[in-house]
C-alpha cells in the first residue's frame, strides 16, 4: 500500500520515539478502493503532550487537544494526529459526554462508525481489521461497527453518513444497518443544519444517488420535511409516468455530478402539489409551479444554511426550468442575455435531464433541446464578454447623457446589452449613444 512520504515521515518519527502509529479511517478505505485520498488521518498511542514532544522541531497546531488531536506540519502538509481513544456516554445523540485516551488500537477502532472506516495500517503494512472492513470493501457493503442501533444512537449524523457513503461509493447497506437507519431517522433532528447539508450535498452528487434517494426517502423527509408532499403525488398527466418525487429523483440521476444542477433537479417540482388542478381536458396541470418551487426551495436552502450564492443559482435554475426553448438566434440570444453565466452553463442539462424523466414516449424531445443547446453554446462563445460591466458606455456616460436615476441607468444598460447581443448596435461608445437616440432612450 502506497503511503506518501510526508505521512511516512510522521509515522516513522512516532515509531522512533517508541509509540505505535497507524493511518486509519477514510484514507485507508479510499486507498483500498484504488482512490487517492484527499487527506490522511493518523492515530497513535502517544498522548497529546507526547505527540507535541515528538515533534518539537516541527510546527504543531492544537486543533482539538482535549479530544486528542494535534496537527503537525510535515513537508508543507498539515497532518492530523489523534491519540487512540474511547468515547464516553452519549446523551444528545450527537456528542460523547467525555473521551478517554487508550493505548489500544483495538479499543479505538471499536468506537468507529462503519467497518470500512475501521481499518488501521502501519507504516510497515501491518493491518488491524477487527470487523471485516476489507471484506466489506471487496463486497461493496456499508455495515455498522457492532450494533447499528448503538452506533446511530450515539451519533445521529452517522445515519446521513451511512446513506452518503452508499451513494458516493456505490455500496449497498447491510440489512441490520439499513433497518436501524430507518428506525432512528427521527433522531436527526438534533443534528445541525450545516452538517446535514454537508452530507446531503455529497449524497446527491454520488454515483448511486438515484437509488439512495428512492430507498431512503423517509430519512430525507426527516431532514427536509418539505419533500413529503412530492412522494406518491400522482401527476395525472400523460407526460408523466411517475409521481412527483420519483420523477425528480430520476431527473437528478440524469444530471452530471454537479451540485447546483442536481439540487435544482431534486427541487424543481417541489411546488407542484400546491399548484395542481385537473383541467377541462381531464389532465393534471401545474401552472405557476416553477415560481412556487423556487419559493419553497429558497426557504428549504435557507433552513439548511446554504450560501446565498448557491441558493440563488439553484432557485434561478428552478424558476426557468419549465420555460419553452425556441431554437432561433433571437430567442437564444435573449435567453443568454437574461440569465447569469452560471445558470447558462446548466439550463440545458437541467431541461434534458427533466425531459428524460418524463414518460418514455417524450424522450425524443431531447433531440430538439440538444440542437438548441449547440446553437446556444455558439452564442455564448461569441458574446460571452458582452455584459453590463463590459459595455463601452458606462454609468457616468449615461449621467452625462442626462439620465440621473440609478434604476433608470440600470434599465438602460440592460437594454444596451440586449442590443449588442442581438446585433442591433456595436459595442462602441458613439454607436451606443446613437442607438439610444434612435430608440428615444
Amino acid at each position: 500500500m502506497h503511503i506518501p512520504e510526508y505521512i511516512n515521515k510522521v509515522l516513522l518519527r512516532l515509531e522512533e520515539k517508541g509509540y505505535e502509529a497507524y493511518i486509519v479511517g477514510g484514507c485507508v478505505r479510499d486507498t483500498l478502493l484504488g482512490r487517492v485520498p484527499e487527506d490522511y488521518d493518523i492515530t497513535t498511542n502517544a498522548l497529546p503532550v507526547e505527540i507535541k514532544k515528538c515533534f518539537e522541531d516541527k510546527k504543531t497546531i492544537n486543533i482539538g487537544e482535549a479530544h486528542g488531536t494535534i496537527a503537525v506540519v510535515s513537508d508543507g502538509h498539515v497532518v492530523e494526529i489523534t491519540t487512540m481513544r474511547v468515547d464516553g456516554e452519549y446523551d444528545d445523540n450527537r456528542h460523547p459526554r467525555n473521551v478517554s485516551f487508550t493505548r489500544s488500537i483495538e479499543e479505538d477502532l471499536r468506537r468507529r462508525d462503519f467497518t470500512v472506516n475501521a481499518i488501521a495500517i502501519s507504516r510497515t503494512g501491518y493491518v488491524v481489521d477487527m470487523f471485516g472492513g476489507i471484506d466489506d470493501i471487496k463486497n461493496r457493503v456499508i455495515k455498522a461497527v457492532g450494533n447499528p442501533y448503538e452506533r446511530f444512537g450515539e451519533d445521529a449524523l452517522r445515519i446521513m453518513r451511512c446513506i452518503r457513503f452508499a451513494s458516493t461509493l456505490g455500496f449497498d447497506i447491510e440489512t441490520k444497518t439499513s433497518d436501524a437507519a430507518h428506525s432512528l431517522a427521527h433522531t436527526l433532528s438534533c443534528v445541525s443544519k450545516e452538517r446535514i447539508f454537508t452530507e446531503f450535498s455529497k449524497l446527491i452528487c454520488g454515483k448511486n444517488a438515484c437509488g439512495i434517494l428512492l430507498e431512503y426517502k423517509d430519512i430525507l423527509c426527516s431532514v427536509i420535511p418539505e419533500i413529503r408532499s412530492m412522494i406518491d403525488f400522482d401527476q395525472k398527466n400523460i407526460h408523466h409516468a411517475f409521481d412527483v418525487y420519483t420523477h425528480s429523483v430520476y431527473a437528478v440521476g440524469n444530471c452530471p455530478q454537479d451540485l447546483p444542477l442536481r439540487l435544482a433537479a431534486f427541487f424543481h417540482d417541489i411546488g407542484k402539489p400546491d399548484c395542481f388542478f385537473i383541467g377541462e381536458d381531464g389532465q393534471g396541470h401545474f401552472y405557476g409551479h416553477a415560481s412556487k418551487s423556487a419559493e419553497i426551495t429558497d426557504k428549504v436552502l435557507n433552513n439548511l444554511k446554504v450560501s446565498n450564492k448557491l441558493k440563488d443559482l439553484v432557485t434561478e435554475l428552478i424558476k426557468i426550468h419549465d420555460r419553452d426553448i425556441v431554437n432561433t438566434q433571437k430567442a437564444l440570444r435573449k435567453l443568454w442575455n437574461n440569465i447569469s453565466p452560471e445558470t447558462a452553463e446548466r439550463i440545458f442539462p437541467l431541461k434534458i435531464a427533466d425531459t428524460l424523466a418524463l414518460a418514455p414516449e417524450y424522450h425524443n424531445r431531447t433531440e430538439y433541446l440538444s440542437k438548441a443547446q449547440e446553437a446556444f453554446e455558439e452564442i455564448k462563445s461569441a458574446t460571452s464578454q458582452i455584459r453590463e460591466n463590459t459595455l463601452a458606455l458606462n454609468g457616468r456616460d449615461l449621467m452625462e447623457y442626462g439620465i440621473a436615476d440609478g434604476k433608470e441607468i440600470g434599465r438602460i444598460k440592460k437594454l444596451l446589452v440586449e442590443a449588442v447581443v442581438n446585433g442591433e448596435a456595436e459595442n462602441r461608445k458613439q454607436e451606443l449613444l446613437n442607438y439610444l437616440k434612435k430608440i428615444g432612450g
